[in-house]
């Protein structure tokens, strides 16, 4: 399964493996709140969102989180 920007957040925190490496890159993302009312968006529908930078989410990181991901599925 490749994950793309156009993946939910909830396939990546769904998944153990995507979930750790979400985790790494953006630290406690998997317990957040607001995370968990967003599973239904896309990563570039996230990425849209004034949110997304408090967490320090930004395209650039989210298609090096999405490459290395890719790599462990």
């Amino acid at each position: 399964m490749k994950v793309t920007l156009d993946s939910t957040l909830g396939t990546l925190l769904d998944n153990p493996q995507a979930r750790a490496v979400l985790d790494q890159y953006v630290p406690g993302i998997s317990t957040n709140p607001l995370a968990g009312m967003a599973k239904g968006m896309s990563l570039r529908m996230l990425l849209a969102m004034p949110q997304a930078a408090q967490l320090g989410l930004t395209q650039q990181l989210a298609e090096q989180v999405l490459a290395e991901v890719n790599k462990k599925l």
